[in-house]
């Protein structure tokens, strides 16, 4: 018959090995509240450039430019979606008194290794979709 202090023993280690093992279980099982990052730098496609910092993004279209300003972060399924501002440009001088808000804009996509695709949502229109590619740096044609 083993003695107490053994069975107390013995229990105590079960309980450390349980306890353990729920800590790397636990670990190891994707949660939905696994978000990641998206990857900072230059994503650039046909008529639009993103670039991305760990605090947001500036956009830069062929005739009009945008910001993000909070973190762009992809969900389990790689995707995003996150407000923003999106301002047209035109061609021409731009008087002083041009003072023109920003549109409140939705930038939302789905990325997938280093391939976007991001599409761009004013309130009343959509902007357009776009396919962006890690560190491309396409040239584009400002109205300016």
């Amino acid at each position: 018959m083993p003695s107490p202090k053994s069975i107390v023993a013995l229990i105590f280690s079960l309980v450390r090995l349980l306890a353990l093992s729920g800590a790397l279980l636990q670990a190891a099982i994707p949660t939905a509240s696994n978000h990641k990052d998206i990857a900072s730098g230059t994503w650039g496609g046909e008529h639009v450039i993103l670039e991305i910092s760990k605090s947001g993004a500036e956009v830069e279209f062929d005739c009009a430019h945008g910001q993000i300003t909070q973190a762009i972060t992809l969900d389990k399924h790689g995707d995003f979606n996150v407000a923003g501002t999106f301002m047209p440009e035109h061609g021409g001088p731009v008087s002083r008194d041009d003072n023109t808000p920003p549109a409140k804009a939705h930038y939302s996509g789905h990325v997938d290794g280093d391939t976007m695709n991001l599409t761009v949502a004013l309130e009343k229109e959509s902007v357009g979709t776009y396919t962006l590619s890690r560190g491309a740096h396409p040239n584009l044609r400002k109205c300016r």
